[in-house]
């Protein structure tokens, strides 16, 4: 993790959270066409809307559930609980909380009878009083709990911001036949069956009040279109699919909330680790963004297709030490004026990760106009350009950097204590003189182009290579592991969290289209690229494939260097 002295913000304790279960029950319904009932079918989810008057989301629709209690965990409650054998006593709680929940609130009774295994009816439910101890009425009564038929669907923490916090699992169970919600018409009103669909429709209209977790989850049910789908989906293991607590940031001034498959989501762990809402993620390229207090952000303005939002430069160091700069970007003079105002004209070098025209190019002005004002000429740092280069990236910097070079800044005078090392990692793969840093005292690596936040970097052979790629990303994954990198910072997008996750998954997923491109060639041995592409490209858009033909021929160029004889 950054230094607790480089983070911009102080950080506050978020409240504690309280463990609770929330049931998810589906069923499927007829469809209708002009007041006919068609034989087809459609999800729908039983929700209800909680108490006006409510301390915890008033007028909120929501699923079944509550807090789990003591009796929950109880050996009495799961002795008189059905569940599968790998199931954990966690598991079994959860569920048992979703189904004395469900029934206090909804009246649905998820038991049955310990004889004949008959599922329970209107008379069992008459029979048993919703503010009584529940599981011990089920026991008089010969019904046991159903937990072996209840699927974990996911698990949502709430916000780090917020000041009542659950922990929730999201438990799934077709509902019962022979049943019917009642409301107890005091947490709980208004039990509706509704399409995941129409509910989110009403939400966006503003009649259908939810919150972030539910209208996600919603989102997710939009896939299926029965009840046995889904549950075909999670009953594999015993883990959720996704497990989140959501982070916030500002998007054009209003808070808005990410899930950690989102880009966003790794920016703001860093940023506002704690969960506060205070950093703004809209893309601009007139001032630079914050991330810690020795690391600032700047946008060049040229967004496109190979660029995403633009080419990100980097500014590390503070008005005591002076600044490195990291990509200045392409020949922006409005960009390099910019990113010289931020760091308040001291910039004492200037490193270039790659030769690329959006990144290398603005090294020399920038070098210059900090010349012009007086302070000493920082030298261009970087890897120069090889013979295997593009016309249009050619890049020769004063002097070159080693593998594994230090470059430090000290403050406040020459020979004062270091505060800033960058740690130069020669990557070749995207390019030929492709070179990372990674900063030591914050444990963030700044990537360039070899990893980037929601896209895949392109492999264009001859001054891009796939061998030297995937070696490379090794060798960054033993620096994360060296000096427990948690964060990346890309040339493009935004931060990235879980450093060696992100990696593997990078890695994983360049040798799963390498798999694609094999089979395209043996599908097609006298085929072309062009012909491969629509293969091991089919889950791109066409529109793309004129560039995924550079890294199909870096993997056609690797699959052909591993076969015998070469």
């Amino acid at each position: 993790m950054p230094r607790s002295n480089q983070q911009l913000h102080t950080h506050r304790e978020p409240v504690k959270t309280r463990p609770a279960a929330t049931v998810l029950l589906l069923r499927d319904a007829a469809t209708e066409d002009n007041g006919e009932r068609n034989a087809d079918t459609v999800l729908e989810v039983l929700m209800t809307r909680r108490s006006p008057n409510a301390s915890f989301l008033p007028g909120a629709y929501v699923f079944p559930g509550g807090g789990i209690d003591a009796q929950d965990a109880s050996p009495e409650s799961h002795a008189q609980t059905d569940h599968r054998a790998t199931q954990s006593a966690q598991r079994v709680t959860e569920a048992v909380a979703g189904i004395r929940e469900t029934f206090e609130e909804l009246g649905i009774l998820l038991a049955r009878h310990e004889g004949d295994g008959r599922f329970a009816d209107a008379a069992d439910i008459a029979a048993i009083d919703r503010k009584q101890p529940f599981v011990a009425q089920c026991a008089a009564l010969g019904l046991r709990l159903v937990a072996d038929d209840m699927h974990l669907l996911a698990h949502w923490t709430a916000d780090r911001t917020a000041p009542k916090r659950f922990s929730v699992p999201f438990l799934v169970r077709r509902m019962p036949e022979g049943q019917e919600p009642v409301a107890d018409e005091s947490e709980q009103f208004e039990p509706v069956w509704v399409r995941p669909a129409d509910a989110l429709a009403q939400h966006k209209e503003g009649t259908f009040f939810m919150i972030f977790p539910t209208i996600r989850t919603l989102d997710f049910l939009t896939k299926f279109q029965t009840v046995q789908a889904l549950i075909d989906v999670i009953t594999k293991d015993e883990e959720p699919l996704w497990n989140c607590c959501p982070r916030s940031g500002l998007v054009k001034g209003r808070e808005t909330r990410f899930m950690d498959h989102e880009h966003a989501f790794g920016e703001l762990a860093m940023v506002t680790p704690d969960g506060q809402i205070l950093h703004p993620l809209d893309w601009q390229s007139e001032r630079a963004v914050p991330l810690l207090k020795n690391v600032q952000r700047l946008t060049a303005p040229n967004p496109g297709v190979m660029t995403g939002p633009g080419t990100n430069s980097y500014l590390v160091g503070d008005p005591s030490t002076g600044y490195i700069a990291i990509d200045p970007g392409p020949a922006d003079a409005e960009h390099l004026e910019r990113l010289w105002r931020a760091a308040g004209g001291d910039i004492r070098q200037i490193v270039c990760t790659h030769s690329h025209p959006d990144h290398s190019p603005g090294a020399k002005p920038l070098q210059e106009m900090v010349t012009q004002y007086g302070k000493p000429k920082p030298p261009v740092l970087g890897l120069a350009s090889k013979p295997t280069s593009r016309v249009d990236s050619q890049f020769a910097p004063d002097r070159e950097l080693a593998d594994g070079e230090r470059l430090q800044l000290r403050g406040p005078s020459p020979d004062g204590e270091v505060t800033h090392t960058l740690k130069a990692i020669h990557t070749p793969g995207h390019a030929a003189n492709h070179v990372c840093l990674l900063l030591e005292e914050d444990n963030l690596l700044f990537s360039g182009d070899h990893i980037l936040n929601g896209s895949t970097t392109v492999v264009s052979p001859p001054d891009g290579n796939m061998d030297d790629y995937l070696d490379s990303l090794n060798k960054l994954d033993a620096a994360c592991a060296e000096f427990a990198v948690e964060f990346i910072a890309p040339a493009h997008g935004y931060v990235i969290e879980k450093a060696r996750e992100a990696i593997a998954k990078l890695k994983a997923h360049r040798l799963a289209r390498e798999a694609k491109v094999l089979k395209a060639m043996q599908q097609l041995p006298s085929g072309d690229l062009d012909d491969w592409v629509k293969i091991a490209y089919d889950d791109v858009p066409e529109r793309m494939w004129p560039v995924a033909l550079r890294s199909l021929q870096a993997h056609v160029d690797r699959i052909r260097n591993m076969e015998p004889g070469n």
